[in-house]
């Protein structure tokens, strides 16, 4: 890993200086004021957890407090069906409000790949979903934030525990594109620069267990690591 100084030109100029991975700690991305959630945006999702394809989409918010980078460790309660959701995070670059489709990718600083990691046993028990969703590191982010031109619009989706893959999917099967998650967003909320919006698990969504090793990898963003612990 080597150091550099990025530009607002979006250029990026290398040091001298280099690190090995395993010497450093790789933050999120970004540091959001908030996370905002899609629900259901790819139809198979919604099938296997037998729910209807949304006709807008299902909009809920994780707190900061969420936030874990690459290589950290999400903790667990002792108890609970924990399940992975793979999804391609996107990473607004300033304040906006009331944007038109047409210019939403100008508000976006880049991608990232995010982890929703779900206590479905709270999330089926209420409506609001905060014990189910809003634990501390339930929304790991990274490794980078990717320039959108770097990601294909069609961009491969993949998850695996423990080497074996679980979900693999394409973002083509978006039932909401990103810029009508932005245009419908920003009619509701002012959305700061660093606000991330995680835009839905494809199918094969699967439990999560003391040890496990997870991988999420987004096709030109690259591979976020964690590890989950029960405590």
């Amino acid at each position: 890993m080597r150091e550099g100084e990025y530009h607002d030109d979006g250029t990026v100029s290398f040091g001298g200086r280099s690190y090995a991975v395993d010497d450093v700690e790789i933050l999120a991305p970004c540091e959001p004021s908030k996370i905002v959630c899609v629900g259901r945006n790819y139809a198979k999702h919604a099938e296997e957890r037998g729910e209807d394809v949304p006709d807008r989409p299902l909009l809920f918010l994780k707190p900061p407090n969420t936030v874990a980078g690459h290589g950290n460790t999400v903790t667990l309660r002792p108890e609970g069906e924990v399940e992975h959701e793979v999804e391609l995070g996107v990473v607004i670059g300033e304040q906006c409000r009331h944007v038109e489709e047409a210019d939403a990718m100008d508000v976006v600083a880049g991608y990232t790949a995010a982890v929703d990691v779900s206590n479905r046993d709270d999330q089926d028990r209420e409506q609001n979903w905060v014990r189910g969703k809003a634990f501390d590191g339930s929304c790991p982010l990274g490794p980078v934030l990717a320039d959108p031109a770097h990601v294909p619009e069609g961009a491969d989706v993949e998850l695996r525990v423990n080497g074996e893959t679980r979900q693999s999917s394409n973002t083509e099967h978006f039932i909401f594109s990103v810029p009508e998650l932005i245009a419908e967003i920003t009619q509701y909320m002012t959305l700061e620069e660093g606000d991330v919006i995680i835009t839905g698990t494809p199918e094969g969504v699967g439990p999560l267990e003391d040890g496990d090793r997870v991988e999420a990898e987004i096709e030109g963003v690259g591979t976020l690591e964690h590890d989950v612990r029960r405590d």
